[in-house]
């Protein structure tokens, strides 16, 4: 990835295995994610994710290509996700992921969202999401770069 791109997520990640997974695979990254935390909302799950959603938006840098991880979203392979990391880079703006908590995306992030992502049909914890996207992130500069990392070959 040329400009470092940016992760804007809900919750604080705490020490353990999840920070560990995601720390991991973002150390691999070039350049590595940024990160900005929001804080998780309080209130009814309407207001949590109006509340954390309003926090989203405002994190996002003016102009992002914003991709909202989401379950309802596209679902591509790892070469599809290398493809489309390719025209999001050459967009020339700068990509930010953002990973809602525990109640989802405000609809309000959704419509920002340039592009809706999903790492597939089963819900994860969003502390185990940045870990997989960083993952998948890499495996996708790994595929541009023709790197052994990821073998397409295997199913």
């Amino acid at each position: 990835m040329s400009r470092a791109p940016l992760l804007v997520a809900v919750g604080r990640i705490k020490p353990g295995p999840e920070a560990d997974l995601f720390a991991q695979h973002n150390a691999r990254l070039r350049p590595p994610l940024g990160v900005r935390e929001i804080a998780e909302g309080r209130g009814s799950p309407a207001e949590v994710r109006r509340r954390e959603g309003e926090a989203l938006l405002a994190a996002l840098p003016a102009g992002a290509l914003v991709v909202a991880m989401d379950l309802g979203g596209h679902m591509p392979d790892s070469e599809g996700l290398a493809a489309l990391l390719t025209r999001w880079e050459e967009s020339g703006k700068t990509l930010a992921f953002v990973i809602g908590g525990a109640e989802g995306l405000d609809p309000l992030v959704q419509a920002r969202a340039d592009q809706r992502l999903s790492l597939g049909p089963m819900t994860w914890p969003h502390f185990l999401v940045r870990g997989m996207l960083a993952e998948q992130l890499y495996r996708a500069q790994a595929i541009r770069a023709n790197h052994p990392y990821h073998r397409g070959w295997r199913p």
